[in-house]
């Protein structure tokens, strides 16, 4: 969908702000570009629509070489997002949304229903929100009408520069956790700006580490982190790269435990003879189709004749969905002060994942970007106990 073959930029007092730049971004993926600020990763974002162009190469938009289009034409067709936002303070939320839909000749009545349409997409009700002034709104709340708006004319391409910059950590979190699943259903081509290795990791489908005016490395978050192409990278991603691989390995029902297990329905003293014959001191509770009610300890169904397992289970907090990152399995282990977490496939239970279980994966998944093969046909020995 875009195209980078041989672009450089130099400026009249001779800077190369990029040189010699060649890469690909798929349809429908999402590519991040980062590195620390100077190094060209905007200017190479600028030039695909032109704000910037390019004194050397070829950048192609769906086969498309951007210098044979009307630059003003060309970014009508690309959605574009920055920090500041840029909504015009003195036009609604409704009306900002629907500016790129008018100026592209769209029907008033179509550009706000649009407009609406994608305002309540990105989770503010255009009934509450559609005739505030932007001034009214929070950051976070301006920040996305900003992606509401470069949505709304159903761009194939959108750039993002810094997009989640100027909000604090908690809500800069929702937003891209909000972004991810507009993505997973929208699949835009997108490029995403951003100096935060963090975000870049989270995001990107893709990432291009940047040195001064070029690409050190373009490859997938797992493979830079696990494989760094020069020590340059290695120094950028930082030391801890093997703690920011949690965030890019997924859970997997082989990655689990096969707890003791014990039925809604079940009387609490059959419970407890087999829960002592296996050894167990708790076990986890399921009803009849398999999905998770909580669990139970030893001595409540032991002390409990008469009545069900089903009485006596707990609410399972500790619990997160398959295919979940391995650092948020991670994080609800320590905010629940859990030795496991439960993993569900919807409502039903596939096992339970333990930090010994969280370590293997991540481990399989280095030794499996370092070989060039699927997580599940990775080595892996375990290391004795001490």
């Amino acid at each position: 969908m875009i195209r980078f073959d041989r672009v450089g930029k130099r400026y009249p007092d001779g800077t190369d702000a990029v040189h010699d730049l060649s890469f690909e971004v798929d349809e429908g993926e999402l590519v991040t570009l980062v590195g620390p600020s100077g190094c060209g990763k905007t200017t190479t974002m600028m030039m695909v629509n032109r704000l910037i162009e390019p004194t050397s190469g070829r950048i192609e938009v769906a086969g498309e070489d951007v210098m044979s289009v009307d630059p003003v034409r060309l970014r009508r067709r690309i959605g574009y997002v920055i920090q500041q936002v840029g909504l015009f303070p003195h036009r609604t939320v409704l009306d900002n949304t629907a500016t790129v839909p008018e100026l592209v000749g769209w029907k008033r009545s179509r550009a706000l229903s649009r407009a609406a349409e994608l305002l309540d997409l990105v989770g503010l009700d255009p009934k509450t929100y559609g005739g505030r002034y932007p001034g009214q709104l929070s950051g976070g709340q301006r920040q996305r009408v900003g992606v509401a708006r470069a949505l709304a004319a159903d761009p194939p391409v959108l750039l993002m520069d810094e997009p989640f910059g100027a909000v604090d950590p908690v809500v800069r979190e929702r937003l891209q956790n909000q972004f991810l699943d507009l993505q997973r259903s929208l699949r835009k081509t997108v490029l995403l700006v951003t100096h935060d290795i963090e975000e870049a990791v989270r995001l990107g489908d893709r990432m291009a580490v940047y040195g001064p005016g070029r690409i050190e490395q373009y490859d997938t978050p797992a493979t830079v982190l696990g494989r760094p192409a020069s020590a340059y990278v290695a120094e950028f991603v930082g030391a801890d790269r093997g703690l920011k691989r949690l965030s890019v390995t997924e859970v997997r029902p082989d990655d689990l435990e096969e707890p003791p297990v014990a039925r809604c329905a079940e009387p609490a003293g059959h419970a407890a003879d087999r829960m002592r014959s296996e050894g167990a001191r708790w076990a986890v509770v399921l009803d009849d189709e398999g999905a998770l009610h909580g669990w139970v300890g030893l001595e409540e169904v032991a002390r409990a004749e008469g009545r069900t397992v089903g009485d006596l289970a707990h609410r399972m907090n500790a619990w997160v969905p398959v295919g979940s990152p391995l650092k948020g399995a991670f994080g609800v282990m320590l905010q629940h002060d859990a030795g496991w977490v439960a993993v569900l496939d919807g409502a039903r239970f596939l096992g339970v994942l333990t930090p010994a279980k969280l370590h293997e994966a991540l481990r399989r998944s280095v030794d499996a970007d370092a070989r060039g093969v699927g997580r599940e046909e990775a080595a892996f020995d375990s290391v004795p106990d001490a």
